[in-house]
């Protein structure tokens, strides 16, 4: 049984810095979170007649919103996405449709490439030389070698929690060594 009322008139005086404060803690800009809310307001009357009262007009109104938010971002990761490319295929087994994503052919290198990550590699081993002694070998092993973290921290005798925290100052060190040595 219905037991809240929905009264359109008042939801900007009501709400709107309500549903503001909500979304922009979401999507950090003003003007998207004021462009989602009149989204929202619009929406909500547009759908006015499937209010079933079960919840308040301020819950309704921010489970709209937060519709509103995921198709914002859905939105913008289409936007990024456009490398995609749709592919039909058939067999003699099979039919349908992929969705792929264009990426860089590993094969497709040039010499120039080649010798750049060449570099890099050499410029990473120097850095892995000037870093603490423990945290490089560390580093090697669980991200050069691939080890995993059980292995590492039973031949270094760490925790699960010290590994990461010894994986990321490695990776700390060697950013500001290659920042400062090879770029």
């Amino acid at each position: 049984m219905p037991t809240h009322k929905l009264d359109p008139t008042k939801w900007v005086d009501k709400y709107s810095d309500y549903l503001f404060n909500y979304a922009i803690v979401r999507v950090n800009d003003r003007e998207v979170a004021n462009d989602l809310i009149s989204e929202t307001f619009l929406a909500g009357l547009n759908s006015k007649d499937n209010f079933e009262g079960r919840a308040t007009e301020r819950t309704w109104l921010i489970s709209i919103l937060k519709r509103k938010i995921i198709d914002y971002y859905r939105k913008i990761n289409s936007i990024k996405g456009q490398a995609e490319v749709r592919i039909n295929y058939s067999d003699s087994e099979n039919n349908g449709d992929w969705m792929e994503e264009q990426v860089a052919d590993a094969f497709d290198r040039t010499a120039e490439d080649e010798m750049e990550n060449n570099e890099l590699g050499m410029a990473i081993l120097e850095c892995l030389d000037q870093i603490n002694e423990k945290h490089a070998a560390i580093f090697k092993m669980k991200t050069i070698d691939e080890a995993d973290t059980e292995a590492v921290c039973k031949e270094f005798n760490i925790s699960p929690s010290n590994l990461w925290v010894i994986i990321h100052r490695a990776r700390t060190a060697l950013a500001a060594c290659l920042e400062k040595n090879w770029f």
